[in-house]
């Protein structure tokens, strides 16, 4: 019993001595290593701050260059332990390591694909420039101004003052219309006049109008069409051009054209029928047989 335990110990003692031989072969590839993960660690902090500077200069959502800063800093950290483990003649663990970051990699993935996607959509919005913060633009049934563009969704601020919150996969895959890019915009004003109206005086009242409100070039004309003989009155549209950037300019502008409109018809009698209802009785109709 006492040579077993004797046996024992000694094998024990020649594990330690063997690891502390080990430990000191390969001390200088071990001190190799840590430095190059302490330089590895310090250049991602620098490669850090130096990307997410020039990403600011180009993307105007701070959540995504600071993204991009985080991917660059941890590629260098992985180039690093890449290394480093290559210095101790650890490639057999590196290749371990790279086979079950390959694995769980897949299962994240699977797990958190609609959040993956809404993520890499927005880095993808944040290189677009025909997208921004503070343009007003409408998509999938919305419409509002751009306040935010974050990693996983835009916000619009509509009309009334309520936030939507659009994941960035719907504004990437769905189209959307950004009344921002341009700086004029297409009004277009449908009216009815009489059918006893002059037609030559309606169609210039309704120019003179709108002319009087909104300044005309050749390329911006006032366009007036009459479109159809309607139930009660003849039809009309106009388009003219103003200056706008968003929905609310167009709603100034129609409400505006529609006053002056209205005002330079009733100046000169124009008549803007509503829809009537006549009823013709036949005058044999005797009344007291009704009433029996």
């Amino acid at each position: 019993m006492n040579d077993k335990i004797q046996t024992s110990f000694l094998e024990i003692i020649e594990k330690i001595e063997g690891w502390i031989t080990s430990f000191i072969e390969n001390l200088p590839n071990i001190i190799v290593a840590v430095i190059v993960l302490i330089i590895s660690y310090y250049t991602a902090r620098i490669v850090n701050r130096w990307v997410v500077k020039i990403a600011s200069k180009r993307i105007s959502q701070n959540s995504i260059a600071n993204l991009i800063g985080r991917i660059s800093s941890v590629f260098v950290v992985l180039v690093g332990l890449f290394l480093a483990l290559g210095a101790i003649d650890l490639s057999k663990t590196l290749n371990t390591l790279l086979a079950g970051a390959g694995i769980s990699g897949l299962v994240i993935g699977l797990a958190l694909q609609g959040t993956l996607s809404n993520l890499l959509s927005g880095v993808v919005l944040s290189f677009r420039k025909k997208i921004g913060i503070g343009h007003w633009i409408e998509t999938t049934g919305y419409s509002g101004e751009v306040i935010d563009i974050n990693l996983n969704s835009v916000v619009l601020k509509e009309f009334d003052n309520n936030l939507v919150v659009i994941p960035n996969k719907t504004i990437v895959e769905n189209p959307f219309k950004n009344y921002s890019l341009t700086s004029k915009m297409r009004i277009m004003v449908t009216c009815g006049v009489g059918y006893e109206s002059d037609l030559e005086k309606v169609e210039k009242l309704t120019k003179d109008a709108v002319a009087n409100l909104y300044k005309t070039d050749n390329d911006s004309e006032i366009e007036f069409y009459f479109t159809e003989f309607a139930d009660s009155s003849i039809n009309f549209t106009c388009r003219f051009w103003v200056d706008a950037e968003n929905a609310k300019n167009k709603l100034d502008a129609r409400s505006a054209a529609i006053k002056a409109i209205k005002e330079s018809f009733n100046a000169n009698e124009i008549n803007i029928p509503f829809p009537i209802r006549t009823l013709e009785f036949n005058s044999n109709l005797n009344v007291n047989s009704i009433k029996n």
